[in-house]
């Protein structure tokens, strides 16, 4: 809704416009009204209207110095002249200010200026609509210089070496050129960025958004810096490196680096973190983002909205993290067998601290925890109602998806909360608690040798009672069932795993390996080994 300003010392005039013209049926607003040009200045210095009625003649400040001073503010400020002059000199003056209309108070007719209202109010939407397109189209050629960056030097990286000697003479769209200076490349990335884009209708937007931002800082900071986005929260910064003494070009570059950060805070609330490279020419900038690229590593355990200088050397841990899988895999079964949400942080917090002090391969701390995560899932594979909420492909497209600690440490955090919600839910809402429990205990215990006794003493059942019934409630004895989940683990891990049958059989609970290939080779029609190699041929 645009808003109107009166101004006339006539207050009758004031009060007869004010009354009487259908404000609301114009979709208009009456902002204010005043009786003299210096407080309607000085009302507009803090709230300016859309449009302006005013008369000529007034104490203080006349209605075209009111005019001319309220279009330096407002360019596109739309004006009516009410005034009992009709010479040619105020008409004149009026015309120089682009005012919209000069109405004589003498001859006007309510209808008159409520047409002219409704006129103006039409332009009004007419130009916002305009301004918008041209908006739009600014940011498209915009984002098409972004986008033209990121594939010029995406084609300079992964090019061959030979090719890339004198890449920094090419032209492209973006209008990108090179300087024969040095420069220090920096690598840029979002913290939390699988999470943060999640607030943007699209990823593109959410980036678009972040360029912009970066973007103006550098302007502000006239640095003639390079900005360009490579691929998914990977952007990079080409900050000019001067070789003379009395430049502190770190100094410079910290202080840059610091407020793009806090303007992107300010407008977005995204926190950002770079790693510096080191100074160097032009023809050698592909060589040092790609360096960059691979500090996987130090981009992996970075803090948020850090600045860091690239790593020269990372060492591998002299400890391997697949030694520690079954003490956290222990754990976890405790947790989710205890049911306790409270214990979900400190379990994960425990393991992250480990990974952190001795800094393991990214990749390895995902397949490690992805492997955590699947044993859960073929423990609880036995309790149908889990089965349809635990995909394994939907579980190994995010995790690998995540590229920092922190991401990964919440998203486990959620994933396992998911987890323990959907088990307590489910055992709450079975038919039968005590058997729900039961089945429960079997599959988070399916590594032991496990009795009738223990589960019906660990559910303060009579023994015999519960298996009367379990055998009502499941349609099979306790043991056939035990037998059940053991033989389906059993084929899950000669599919999924390189044990050894007798590592099967120790995993399994069974300390007779020849018994184990019996009930195997009778539940399933051939032997373990014979089934594995039946599926390798597959």
């Amino acid at each position: 809704m645009y808003k109107v300003m009166l101004v006339d010392d006539d207050y009758p005039a004031l009060e007869f416009l004010s009354e009487m013209i259908p404000w609301q049926a114009l979709d208009l607003e009456l902002q204010s009204i005043h009786e003299n040009g210096a407080s309607a200045l000085a009302y507009a210095s803090k709230h300016m209207p859309d449009i302006l009625i005013t008369d000529i003649g007034m104490p203080k400040m006349n209605g075209l110095e009111l005019t001319e001073k309220m279009k330096q503010q407002k360019s596109n400020l739309q004006v009516a002249i009410l005034s009992c002059h009709s010479e040619f000199e105020y008409a004149q003056k009026a015309l120089k200010l682009d005012v919209q209309d000069y109405l004589l108070k003498d001859t006007l007719e309510l209808e008159d200026i409520s047409a002219f209202l409704l006129g103006i109010r039409m332009k009004l939407e007419q130009d916002h609509q305009t301004s918008v397109k041209q908006l739009k189209l600014e940011n498209v050629v915009e984002r098409n210089k972004h986008l033209a960056k990121g594939k010029f030097f995406r084609e300079i990286i992964y090019q061959s070496p030979f090719n890339k000697k004198d890449w920094f003479f090419n032209d492209n769209f973006s209008g990108f050129k090179l300087e024969r200076r040095p420069f220090i490349p920096m690598l840029c990335f979002i913290d939390n960025y699988k999470n943060r884009k999640e607030f943007y209708v699209s990823e593109d937007v959410f980036e678009f958004a972040v360029q912009n931002v970066i973007g103006e800082v550098l302007i502000n900071c006239d640095t003639d810096a390079i900005y360009f986005n490579f691929e998914r929260n990977k952007s990079f910064i080409l900050f000019p490196y001067h070789t003379s003494l009395k430049e502190d070009n770190y100094g410079s570059l910290n202080q840059a680096l610091l407020k793009m950060q806090d303007a992107l805070k300010k407008y977005l609330d995204v926190s950002i973190s770079f790693i510096l490279g080191d100074p160097t020419k032009p023809e050698d900038i592909p060589f040092e983002i790609t360096n960059l690229l691979k500090s996987k590593r130090q981009y992996f355990y970075m803090e948020t909205c850090l600045i860091a200088k690239k790593d020269q050397d990372v060492l591998d841990s002299n400890k391997d993290l697949f030694s520690y899988y079954d003490q956290a895999a222990m754990e976890l079964r405790n947790l989710i067998f205890e049911k306790n949400t409270s214990n979900i942080d400190p379990f994960v917090s425990k393991w992250f601290e480990f990974m952190q002090e001795n800094r393991f391969d990214p990749d390895t701390v995902k397949e490690w925890i992805l492997k955590l995560l699947l044993e859960i899932k073929l423990k609880l594979k036995t309790l149908q109602y889990f089965q349809s909420s635990f995909k394994v492909e939907i579980l190994h497209q995010e995790i690998l998806s995540i590229e920092t600690m922190d991401e990964l440490k919440l998203w486990l955090i959620n994933c396992l909360k998911s987890v323990l919600k959907l088990t307590t839910e489910a055992l709450y809402m079975s038919k039968n608690k005590e058997i729900a429990e039961a089945c429960m205990y079997v599959a988070m215990h399916i590594e032991k040798k496990l009795s009738l006794d223990e589960v019906a003493k660990h559910l303060f059942l009579n023994a015999s009672y519960f298996s009367r019934l379990f055998k009502k409630e499941v349609g099979k004895t306790f043991v056939e069932y035990v037998k059940t989940i053991k033989m389906e683990r059993a084929k899950e891990l000669l599919d999924q795993t390189t044990d050894t049958v007798g590592n099967v059989c120790d995993r399994l609970g069974y300390d007779n390996q020849s018994y184990f290939i019996k009930l195997f080779k009778n539940y399933v029609g051939v032997t373990p080994a014979e089934y594995r190699g039946a599926k390798v041929k597959i």
